[in-house]
């Protein structure tokens, strides 16, 4: 369980913050997010504001964004599937524009909900196949002039 942390603690948290972080923790538009990804996922008023509290434990650095789903599960009691709903829109639209700042800040790989970090596949050779034999085909001022709509020039 994630502990509750006094004002006086966040404020020296927030003071180090990357200015990125802090206007996505003020802006508007976060909690707008937030409280639209509840309500359509069917959580309640008093539990869209715990998770508004845990984005922004999130944001200042107390509650690594891979274990946020894991904590509004826990914590809140919410289905894992809304859980998953959930975290998936706010990851989307909260955590990942400011993904450069987060990592830096956890030192950690942020990737959307239920993806998995990967590393790149070695490129496959190509395949090489035999070149068929073309026939060969008379150039333009070899070919006999068969329209009869063109006329000859002379």
């Amino acid at each position: 369980m994630p502990r509750e942390y006094k004002p006086e603690e966040i404020k020296k948290l927030l003071a180090k913050l990357p200015e990125e972080i802090k206007d996505v923790l003020y802006a508007e538009e976060t909690s707008d997010v937030v409280y639209g990804s509840c309500e359509r996922n069917g959580v309640s008023e008093e539990k869209a504001m715990e998770v508004s509290k845990y984005v922004g434990y999130v944001l200042v650095g107390l509650l690594p964004p891979n274990e946020f789903q894991e904590t509004l599960e826990r914590e809140l009691g919410i289905e894992t599937e809304k859980a998953k709903m959930i975290t998936r829109e706010i990851t989307r639209y909260v955590f990942f524009p400011v993904k450069a700042s987060l990592e830096e800040l956890y030192k950690i790989e942020v990737t959307p909900a239920g993806a998995t970090p990967t590393t790149k596949p070695a490129p496959s050779k190509p395949e090489v196949r035999p070149v068929e034999k073309r026939e060969e085909r008379p150039t333009e001022k070899e070919k006999p002039v068969t329209d009869v709509y063109r006329e000859p020039i002379e």
